[in-house]
């Protein structure tokens, strides 16, 4: 059993530099490029990116003509640092998972000749012709600038109002937020933490009309998050509406820049959640949902009214699976849909499927013209960037392994990838609509050849010629250890998975004790041809003498609708199973594996699965470290607990299954139990109830907080010493698991 054919015979040695190097690099997030716009032509793409691998700060560029050109340099800016972050813009990068700081997101106009954006609450603006950034004046701390189509205004939302200037700080209140409790133009929890809707507000084409979103969060119960390292700092209130209990209240109106407003209506006693909206040249739309989920309506809005008008209806016996970039709406009026049937997630044009069976659609990046650009999966291990127009049927752009996404228009298409390599970044010219052309980096597929209503079946393109491509240079680091993925396909239900061996380890030469660490989840695939920093994590783990097996179990993504609804009702068992029988099925096929000595760790709903495995699975798990583990569904959310679990009131014994709180008594291995105090996604109360419960029942255990942590702990010490920490914990354990038998 050899985990590579060519061992590097440093990474031993190196492995000893990958915390530090992991926790500086902010998961090796920092140097890469992403936020990309292209301009109208295609000529012109902008971007964020960090000077290097372990610089935090963010600064805008310019891709044009095959160079890059810096844009804005916020050590540049006199007066743009030393504020503080406003609380609705912290609460936004928290969602977005933001790890740097500086330039961290802009808007355009629709030309992309100017930009927006915000630092420490001030607003700044800059043309891509080549000028110097400059402030507009605002009427406080700034969140979320967007420029208006026409360039001549910027909107944005401060102390929760919303808000239009024009560039010579002519300031316009469009709409004041009555109280505390009201905010406009900002996303609610649920929308950004569970719908991945982290927008308020969407201009209207003509430049003088916004679709605003009101939120009013009073039915919505408080959580009080503070730093108990800092008794001096007050707790800070969050509206966290629990599964069972009220969410807020979401409206939307039409404001105009003559200060005219118009309530949308819908009825939103039946439909409470907004998923989507936007405002095209067809009027504004939107799409809401059913509290049950199990009902999505796509509506169109009359802008002089108000009034709504049902264009589509999707419906499922367990939840509607929302996929972002829908709804959307072609030049011609065409609805782009995701459909669900059978055990394939197609993508449809005015109510026709454009996508063959086993293509699984994972979302839809971007509409221009009639052309569709979207990501689709027909291998679990893979994520390509696909393009559908009329006359041409459906052809992958993205060609190597790896997980990609992307932005087009004017002809041009930017692929980011994750590949085996790291993360790379391609600027593909010459895609212009109806020139057959655009295959990708290198040989691409096509998928069908005919009209809209044509799917046909995956197949190489052999017409196809290789289209030229640039790349935009990442600056992150190049990892301390190298991954050695052997991929595997375990069990009856074909598992996918992965096994990370030492570099060191040579066949027969000894047992080694074997480290499950998965998230196993919905919305994540850990295993792929991609190097990732999960990946990264799982060697160095190996490096430290475990055989570390990933697994994608059910529930997880991109395996098609029965696959990832398989955990309706139950999110553990299932989920729990195809850890328990991929381990048993990859020990039967490596026999350096020791099934006698075996450890598991997980962070979120990997931290989940990691303390049931020992509570429930004893026999077969020996040692656990969970990291911000949901141990009461009934705590999380509303949005994404009820769409698995149902409404606790009415369900309640899904919510019994699939807890941990409950189950305490069944503790016997040592379990390790890591927490962010400040974690307002996962609330500490959920580890620390259940540590009650463990204490009560008389049941050893360990527990680490991490004082002013979030879901994602932030310090390069502590995510340094955060790796250490688990590793000795479980050697120890396993470790005197040999001694004591």
């Amino acid at each position: 059993m050899s985990s590579t054919d060519s061992t590097d015979p440093t990474d031993s040695t190196n492995s000893a530099a990958f915390p530090r190097q992991f926790a500086r690099s902010r998961r090796f997030s920092l140097g890469v490029p992403r936020h990309f716009t292209v301009s109208p032509d295609g000529s012109r793409v902008l971007f964020v990116r960090t000077v290097s691998g372990t610089d935090p700060v963010g600064r805008l560029w310019q891709y044009e003509d095959g160079a890059e050109r810096l844009v804005v340099d916020p050590a540049l800016l006199v007066g743009a640092g030393g504020g503080p972050v406003p609380e609705e813009e912290r609460l936004l990068r928290e969602r977005a998972r933001e790890r740097s700081v500086g330039v961290v997101s802009y808007a355009t106009d629709d030309a992309a000749r100017l930009v927006a954006f915000a630092l420490s609450g001030a607003l700044w603006a800059v043309r891509t012709d080549g000028g110097i950034p400059f402030s507009v004046s605002a009427a406080g701390p700034v969140v979320d600038p967007r420029p208006s189509p026409d360039g001549r205004h910027i909107a944005y939302v401060s102390r929760r109002s919303f808000h239009v200037v024009d560039l010579t700080g002519a300031d316009l209140q469009l709409a004041c937020a009555e109280g505390p409790e009201i905010s406009y133009g900002l996303a609610e929890y649920v929308a950004a933490e569970s719908m991945h809707r982290l927008r308020g507000y969407w201009w209207a084409p003509d430049s003088r009309h916004v679709l605003v979103a009101r939120v009013d969060t009073g039915p919505v119960e408080r959580r009080y998050v503070s730093d108990p390292a800092d008794p001096a700092t007050p707790p800070q209130a969050i509206p966290y509406p629990a599964a069972g209990t009220p969410n807020a209240e979401v409206s939307l109106q039409l404001l105009s820049l003559e200060g005219e407003r118009v309530e949308v209506d819908w009825d939103r006693k039946t439909y409470e959640y907004l998923v989507d909206a936007g405002w095209d040249a067809h009027g504004p739309y939107l799409a809401v949902q059913s509290r049950d989920q199990r009902i999505v309506r796509t509506l169109s809005v009359d802008p002089a009214t108000g009034a709504t008008e049902v264009l589509h209806e999707r419906t499922d016996p367990a939840w509607v699976e929302l996929i972002d970039g829908t709804p959307a709406r072609t030049a011609s009026g065409a609805l782009v849909l995701p459909e669900d049937d059978g055990d394939t997630r197609y993508l449809t044009v005015n109510g026709r499927r454009v996508t063959p069976e086993g293509l699984q659609l994972c979302a839809v990046l971007g509409v221009e013209g009639e052309r569709v650009l979207f990501t689709a999966s027909e291998d679990p291990l893979e994520t390509h960037v696909w393009c559908h127009e009329p006359g041409h049927g459906s052809r992958r752009l993205s060609r190597g392994p790896g997980r990609y996404t992307g932005v087009g228009r004017g002809g041009t298409v930017v692929l980011a990838g994750v590949t085996p390599r790291g993360n790379e970044v391609g600027v593909l010219r010459g895609t212009e609509p109806g020139t057959g052309t655009g295959t990708g980096l290198g040989t691409g597929k096509d998928t069908g050849t005919g009209s809209a209503g044509e799917a046909g079946s995956a197949s190489e393109a052999g017409s196809a010629g290789e289209v030229p491509y640039e790349t935009l240079a990442s600056l992150a680091e190049e990892p301390a250890v190298t991954p050695r993925p052997l991929h595997l396909t375990l069990g009856e239900r074909q598992l996918r998975g992965a096994l990370f061996l030492p570099s060191w380890h040579r066949e027969g030469a000894g047992k080694l004790p074997v480290l499950l660490d998965p998230y196993g989840g919905p919305a994540m695939q850990l295993v792929g041809r991609a190097r990732g920093w999960f990946t990264c994590v799982s060697q160095w783990f190996a490096e430290q003498g475990f055989a570390v097996l990933v697994v994608d179990g059910r529930g997880t993504s991109n395996r098609g609708p029965a696959w990832e609804k398989a955990i309706h009702g139950d999110q553990l068992t299932p989920a729990l199973e195809d850890q328990v029988d991929a381990l048993r099925s990859a020990g039967g096929r490596f026999g350096d594996l020791d099934l006698t000595r075996v450890a598991i760790r997980g962070w979120s709903f990997g931290g989940f699965l990691a303390a049931a495995a020992v509570l429930h699975h004893p026999d077969i798990f020996h040692a656990a470290v969970a990291g911000a583990p949901p141990t009461d569904q009934r705590l999380y959310d509303t949005h994404w607990k009820e769409r698995f679990l149902g409404h606790p009131e009415e369900q309640p014994e899904n919510y019994v299954r699939s807890s941990l709180i409950g189950h305490g008594h069944l503790l016997r291995r040592p379990l390790l139990l890591v927490h962010g105090l400040a974690d307002d996604n996962v609330a500490a109360a959920h580890t620390l109830r259940f540590s009650a419960e463990l204490l009560a029942a008389g049941k050893p255990h360990s527990v680490l907080p991490l004082p002013g942590a979030t879901h994602l702990p932030a310090g390069d010490a502590v995510n340094e010493q955060l790796l250490h920490f688990q590793r000795d914990f479980l050697l120890d354990a396993l470790a005197r698991r040999v001694d004591g038998g």
